[in-house]
């Protein structure tokens, strides 16, 4: 589902897109003053995020989805992958074209993506608690625990008990509560989200085409030089704080397509508290 508006008129971009990735994106803790067979060309260094270290990621277009990876020169003889919690990490020799490696990652797309897959399952398990999925089950709700109460005649949920009310029997499946359930979810999401992505660009000053939610493995969020969010809808179960922080990052990019000092500069003018927010995301571990 996704909500438009008519986007102001940036300062002159191309269609590029940076990512807030799931591991590894830093700012600074003080803001200084002043499958497709056939890979899509890497972007220029400049429109793609950086690493933990600083360096900055490559990013290919594999079909409908980007990958973005770091790429480091060796005396080795064959190209080499590593998947971690920091993403996609590639050593290849000297002498190997970039044509010639990101050939290789389009011929391991499916294990690479399989492998990011596995670490986000793996993140999800740290991040939030195990839920078994019956009557009386909890799972978070921003930042505050839900129970669900199966039985009920319709679908509802009480802001005061905090209970949400299912139209399931009693012994319904695990699948089927944790399905109906997620389905909540997804639609509380592209409510909430609505709302902040209005709240933050009306202080910003700037208008998104469009946003979508996301169940990427490997960011939280995503802005587009044409004006177009992305959102991870595993978002709705933190607390809305660091929604918004998400949201501001998100829409700080309409306004610097970089994760430079000013971009930083432009998300704290309209979220001072962001760094209390990114701890907050970085303690589980998941980071943007």
């Amino acid at each position: 589902m996704q909500k438009s508006n008519t986007p102001r008129p940036a300062a002159a971009l191309d269609n590029r897109q940076l990512d807030l990735p799931l591991f590894g994106e830093a700012a600074p803790d003080v803001l200084p003053r002043s499958p497709s067979p056939t890979p899509t060309p890497s972007q220029h260094p400049n429109k793609v995020p950086l690493a933990p270290d600083g360096t900055r990621l490559r990013s290919v277009a594999l079909g409908a989805r980007t990958l973005h990876y770091r790429l480091k020169r060796s005396s080795r003889k064959s190209i080499g992958f590593v998947i971690d919690s920091t993403g996609l990490a590639i050593t290849a020799p000297r002498w190997v074209t970039l044509a010639d490696i990101e050939t290789a990652i389009a011929e391991k797309q499916r294990w690479i993506f399989a492998k990011l897959a596995e670490w986000q399952t793996r993140v999800e398990q740290r991040a939030l608690p195990r839920v078994e999925w019956g009557d009386g089950a909890e799972l978070p709700y921003l930042g505050k625990p839900i129970r669900l109460r199966l039985g009920a005649s319709v679908l509802a949920f009480d802001e005061e008990t905090r209970v949400l009310a299912l139209p399931l029997p009693p012994h319904a499946d695990s699948q089927q509560i944790k399905d109906r359930v997620t389905g909540w979810l997804q639609g509380e999401a592209t409510r909430v989200f609505g709302d902040r992505l209005g709240v933050y660009a009306a202080k910003l000053g700037v208008a998104f085409r469009s946003y979508a939610l996301s169940s990427a493995a490997t960011r939280w969020g995503s802005c587009s030089s044409e004006g177009r969010i992305r959102l991870n809808w595993r978002l709705i179960h933190f607390p809305l704080s660091v929604v918004d922080y998400v949201v501001a990052h998100e829409l700080a990019h309409l306004r610097e397509m970089n994760h430079s000092p000013r971009f930083w500069r432009t998300v704290e003018s309209i979220f001072p508290e962001f760094r209390e927010a990114r701890k907050v995301l970085k303690q589980c571990p998941l980071e943007m």
